[in-house]
């Protein structure tokens, strides 16, 4: 008893457990500290600070002192406490002091220890069990007997009595071991079960985190190769920059040149202009006739300028919208001029070649590093001609020699060796890369699902509803684009790759072709409006296509 109240009086008021870290207001009383810590704290809104157990307020937040005292004398305690066996199960009849038992006895509902088991009832109603505390869990509620017995039908454990003359009766039973093991067993399948989920699952994960990797790797190296293609161009472009302003510079320095050398020559001629009509006034001012006379003829004096003047500025008047004129006369600066001229449609013509290199390399980087992955493309069986075998994993068209027995149905192509996704495109950009493997005459492209399925009309790009590249090479080997039947010739010949890709941007109503080689080389962009889903399409006769899940470049 004394112990008992020695244990509540080290007890914190807050938290009713022992002290951990006592500390001590001013008013005597002791907390744990972080107990008092969490009290003061939420006194600090209202600034009155106050003791929890005698209610003594503070002008100031109290600064609590480590109890030393206490915190030894609690220590102490622990340290006399045994370590509490909360688990162990003790004999019921050793009432001395408590030891440990050995068995448990379902028929007595008491534990036993070794002393005890020797002299315990053998009798076979006396089932021993290894220690537990619920002996009444394992007694039938009803008939207070042993439970020796699982019912199959109800899944319940029970004693004989239920069994023979209780609510089982009649049912099939199994003993407990028997039954036990069976469960065991199911339980040991349904681990396997689970633990082959667990490794499949593991597979996904680590399949996942080396895609993850892949494309981490890849995005790095795009990210280098996009550095690397800017900094070309951004070189590049300096380089012309630097080219054309010279050549500009060149130029205008020759232009100036030219001019300033007619201007000085025409204030030549204007100085001696205005010199002579001085000479010409002077002389009509004069009132004698003989001195007139004397003077050398007007006409003289005047042709200066009406021959070579007026040849002169002539000249230069023919020419000055645009120095021709003057260049035409002059053959000094007519030659300058002429390489001027000849500069300046060189810059414009390599103005007009930089926007046509960017045009390709801003069309070359959007194909090159699509953000996205390739668009997922399974082939509808469905739509398939009877001369099509089509993959398990529906990414592989190949022709057969032989016709399979497929019902003929409204989807299905009938004329054409051809074959649709089973996903439509209705916005974004989206492409998807076909593998071409020992054909001769194939075709890849998109349609609409309203196109035919029987008849011309049904051919990939011989309608308005289909865009197609193929390629024959039992006739004409380069590859060709049709569309609503206009076939045209490309002049790029992609018999070195066995890859194409297709690309989509539907809002721009573009659909362009690329052959996958190093550096992706584009073949032709169909522009249009497009008004329906579209959906892939693919033509074989003889070899193979293939679906590729992963972009190669």
């Amino acid at each position: 008893m004394a112990s008992a109240d020695l244990r509540k009086e080290l007890e914190c008021s807050i938290c009713l457990s022992l002290y951990t870290d006592p500390v001590t207001l001013r008013c005597g009383h002791n907390f744990c500290r972080d107990c008092i810590d969490q009290v003061l704290n939420t006194q600090d809104e209202s600034g009155v600070y106050s003791c929890p157990e005698c209610r003594e307020e503070f002008q100031e937040r109290p600064a609590p002192k480590r109890n030393i005292t206490l915190c030894n004398v609690v220590e102490s305690i622990l340290s006399a406490q045994p370590p509490q066996e909360e688990t162990k199960i003790f004999c019921t009849y050793c009432v001395d002091s408590p030891v440990p038992a050995a068995k448990s006895c379902l028929q007595c509902e008491a534990s036993l220890c070794e002393k005890h088991l020797k002299v315990h009832s053998k009798g076979p109603e006396h089932v021993l069990t290894d220690p537990s505390t619920s002996l009444e869990n394992r007694k039938c509620p009803v008939h207070k007997k042993i439970l020796e017995y699982y019912c199959t039908e109800d899944a319940a454990c029970i004693c004989v009595s239920c069994s023979l003359a209780g609510e089982h009766r009649g049912h099939q039973v199994e003993m407990l071991d028997e039954a036990s093991e069976k469960k065991k067993k199911r339980l040991q399948d349904v681990v396997q079960k689970l633990n082959a989920a667990r490794m499949e699952t593991e597979k996904r994960v680590q399949s996942l985190k080396k895609r993850r990797r892949k494309a981490e790797d890849k995005a790095s190296g795009n990210a280098e190769r996009v550095t690397t293609l800017i900094a070309d161009i951004r070189g590049w472009l300096d380089n012309l920059e630097k080219r054309i302003l010279s050549k500009i510079s060149r130029q205008k320095m020759q232009v100036s040149y030219c001019l300033s050398a007619l201007i000085q020559k025409l204030e030549i001629q204007k100085d001696e202009l205005s010199r002579k009509m001085t000479d010409i006034e002077e002389l009509c001012n004069m009132t004698d006739p003989l001195t007139v006379l004397q003077e050398p003829d007007t006409g003289d004096l005047c042709d200066p300028e009406e021959g070579g003047g007026d040849g002169d500025t002539g000249g230069h008047d023919g020419g000055d919208e645009d120095t021709g004129g003057h260049d035409g006369g002059d053959e000094d600066t007519g030659g300058h001029d002429g390489g001027d001229r000849g500069g300046g449609n060189d810059s414009v013509k390599e103005i007009a070649q930089l926007s046509r290199i960017l045009s390709d390399v801003i069309r070359g980087v959007n194909v090159t590093f699509y953000v996205q992955d390739p668009a997922e493309i399974l082939l509808d069986v469905n739509t398939a001609a009877n001369s099509l075998l089509i993959s398990d994993d529906l990414k592989t068209a190949t022709a057969l020699r032989i016709q399979k027995n497929r019902p003929e149905t409204a989807e299905r192509f009938l004329d054409y060796l051809q074959v649709m996704s089973s996903r439509g495109f209705t916005s974004g950009r989206h492409y998807w890369d076909v593998e071409i493997s020992s054909s001769t005459l194939w075709s890849v492209g998109m349609c609409y699902p309203s196109i035919a399925r029987m008849g011309h009309q049904s051919l990939n790009g011989g309608n308005n509803k289909s865009w197609a590249l193929w390629r024959n090479q039992t006739g004409d080997s380069r590859c060709h684009i049709s569309h609503y039947g206009q076939v045209d010739r490309l002049l790029y010949d992609i018999s070195s790759t066995d890859e194409v890709r297709i690309c989509l941007d539907y809002e721009a109503g573009e659909l362009s072709f690329y052959e996958l080689c190093d550096p992706i080389t584009h073949l032709h962009t169909f522009t249009t409006t497009f008004t329906e889903p579209l959906h892939a399409l693919l033509s074989v006769y003889d070899g193979s296509l293939k679906i590729l899940e992963e972009s190669s470049n």
